[in-house]
């Protein structure tokens, strides 16, 4: 596939695209079907691509693998500090409602921040798992070639 050229002149139109269908799904998801965990996976799914495409290497030059380690522990803690936040205010885990003095605000804000959360924890951890998933089969066929 890296050698194909109709390939990377599609691929460089159409990841961003995928990217920018991921920041819809990930911003829209309390409007409509959607959230952090579709748009983590769509999102994760460009990145798959442009490493079927462009190969591993340069896609751990886009986004080195320590990077997606720190992020998805981001969106863990991301996560949880709003969650404890709620508690610590006054309230119950994950409840948004002490987070500011509107309720409605406080929900759409609790609500996007922990579907971010999610967001960035859940492409991070398909990214990994896909990484450890190609370098596995590259030394399985490393081994059997020498």
């Amino acid at each position: 596939m890296r050698e194909n050229g109709i390939l990377h002149i599609v691929a460089r139109f159409l990841i961003p695209l995928i990217m920018l269908f991921a920041l819809y799904i990930q911003f829209h998801g309390e409007y409509s079907p959607g959230g952090g965990f579709q748009a983590g996976v769509v999102f994760a799914a460009a990145w798959i691509l442009f490493v079927l495409i462009y190969g591993l290497d340069a896609a751990l030059k886009v986004i080195p693998e320590r990077a997606m380690y720190i992020l998805m522990l981001v969106g863990v803690l991301i996560y949880c500090s709003v969650g404890l936040a709620g508690v610590v205010l006054g309230g119950h885990f994950l409840d948004y409602g002490p987070l500011l003095s509107d309720p409605k605000y406080a929900q759409q804000f609790g609500i996007i921040t922990v579907e971010f959360g999610i967001g960035v924890t859940v492409s991070t951890v398909v990214m990994l798992i896909f990484t450890l998933f190609v370098r596995r089969r590259a030394d399985q066929i490393d081994e059997e070639a020498g």
